[in-house]
């Protein structure tokens, strides 16, 4: 897992570059169901064996499954419509698929933030442990990709939008269970009004050197997050722990941005 900000340009160029690569015909979209129908099935296996169960034995409605059903069903139309063509003959690779069953594991607990009438907190430790577990995930289909040789622009946009987005959700289900205040969904929000800016402010998609710190920080998010929606923790240590993300997340893209201000000029051409 790393900074949503780190390399937001470099791995979005190459994104749309897998994306424009997609001749989106009829052919290559079944193609792709092809090189990928072992994922789609085990995703979908993995949506309904958490969100069928909950409705079963915690009492949440038939609508929350449906919801989850439909999430996936967009997870894999975004999926199959901005792979890259080389997946039509070599595969989307192991890293991919890894990276795709923690999406599918991701799905039931986005799909509880459409139904906030059932929050209950056995649902919440229910999903909070499938979030551990994508969390955990984390990290695997990088490393898999690194060691397999097969390091890819679709790849590192997939994990990182990922990683974008169960942070966002997490955000949402701390306001939305009153654990925190509305100012947490700024810790989701940051990564995406800071790719919005760069759509103004070229220079702020120009590639970013690694950095340890902000790796540390989605990591710190994430925990932050988890701390803050634990529905059987003191309220005040959930409002510190996700307080203290946004003061440490904040910071992060503070350094960032002004690091990018100073070296603006140096960017390439077509991002000043």
């Amino acid at each position: 897992m790393e900074h949503p900000s780190e390399h937001a340009a470099t791995k979005g160029d190459g994104a749309s570059s897998a994306l424009n690569s997609s001749r989106f015909g009829w052919a290559d979209i079944a193609g792709q169901v092809r090189a990928w129908r072992g994922e789609l099935l085990l995703g979908l296996l993995v949506v309904l064996g958490v969100s069928v169960p909950l409705a079963l034995f915690l009492g949440l409605a038939a609508t929350y499954v449906a919801t989850g059903v439909l999430l996936y069903l967009l997870l894999v139309i975004g999926v199959l419509l901005t792979a890259p063509t080389s997946f039509l003959t070599d595969g989307p690779g192991l890293a991919n698929r890894v990276t795709f069953l923690r999406a599918a594991l991701v799905v039931p607990v986005g799909a509880l933030v459409f139904h906030p009438a059932q929050q209950e907190p056995a649902t919440i430790l229910a999903l909070m442990a499938v979030a551990v577990i994508a969390l955990l995930l984390d990290g695997v289909d990088g490393a898999v990709a690194r060691r397999s040789g097969r390091v890819t622009a679709f790849g590192a946009r997939f994990d990182m939008e990922l990683d974008a987005l169960l942070i966002m959700v997490l955000a949402i289900l701390v306001w939305q269970t009153e654990q925190a205040g509305a100012w947490v969904l700024l810790i989701g929000l940051m990564r995406y009004a800071f790719v919005a800016a760069g759509w103004h402010w070229r220079w702020l998609q120009a590639p970013l050197p690694p950095s340890r710190r902000r790796q540390a920080l989605c990591v710190v998010q994430s925990v932050g997050l988890l701390i803050a929606l634990w529905p059987l923790g003191p309220p005040a240590v959930g409002v510190a722990a996700a307080l203290g993300a946004l003061l440490l997340l904040t910071y992060s893209f503070a350094v960032d941005v002004l690091w990018l201000h100073r070296h603006r000029h140096s960017a390439p051409q077509a991002l000043q």
